[in-house]
């Protein structure tokens, strides 16, 4: 059975950090990529990061600070998030997909994982 289990949510304040794990299970992926949704918004790519070179894409608002990367040998995927601030609360899902190309289209991906919650606070 394909798992992604999300970890390492919770609340910080304005300028902090968080560091979100994702551990998948099952299959191994070529591509992950780490989306969010805020209440009323639809859910929005934040990074991606594939290939054997483990290229990398972020969304314009996350740039220099938040930082995707993996460990291949442990199927995990990790968000850096640095300098938060109180617009990046969401709900950040970890998603997946077995071919070799990033894509920042939620409906690339067929594996998601549940989600976990990221409040900052002003």
């Amino acid at each position: 059975q394909v798992q992604l289990v999300e970890s390492g949510g919770g609340l910080v304040q304005a300028g902090g950090s968080l560091r979100l794990s994702c551990a998948a299970s099952g299959r191994t992926f070529s591509t992950y990529s780490w989306f969010r949704q805020a209440p009323g918004k639809e859910r929005g790519f934040v990074a991606s990061i594939w290939g054997s070179g483990d290229s990398t894409y972020y969304q314009d608002s996350v740039k220099g600070r938040f930082t995707i990367s993996r460990d291949n040998a442990k199927k995990t995927v990790f968000l850096q998030m640095n300098n938060l601030k109180p617009e990046d609360t969401a709900v950040y899902y970890c998603a997946a997909h077995t071919g070799a190309v990033g894509n920042t289209a939620a409906d690339y991906y067929n594996f998601w994982g549940r989600g976990t919650q990221v409040t900052v606070s002003s």
